[in-house]
């Protein structure tokens, strides 16, 4: 994909890029310059929800939380109508 460089020197993030991986407005990146024309951009910091599931795991209720053993809701069947 490409972009533009504005006349204040911003690079727009293609929005299919963002939607895919949930860039929201205020999220901070670094940049790193790896070479002549070439960079890095990697999201700085950690997700919101890092942790979470250890967090969840912690509950001192036996079985409150149970991960999903799939990382993929692809297995999931389709509900006709919400049901």
């Amino acid at each position: 994909m490409k972009s533009v460089i504005s006349t204040k020197g911003q690079l727009v993030l293609p929005a299919e890029l963002r939607r895919r991986d949930g860039v929201l407005p205020g999220q901070e990146f670094d940049v790193e310059r790896l070479g002549p024309g070439v960079y890095r951009l990697a999201r700085a910091g950690e997700p919101e929800n890092s942790g979470l599931v250890d967090w969840l795991l912690a509950c001192p209720e036996k079985d409150w939380f149970v991960p999903i053993a799939s990382e993929s809701t692809a297995s999931l069947k389709p509900r006709i109508g919400g049901q």
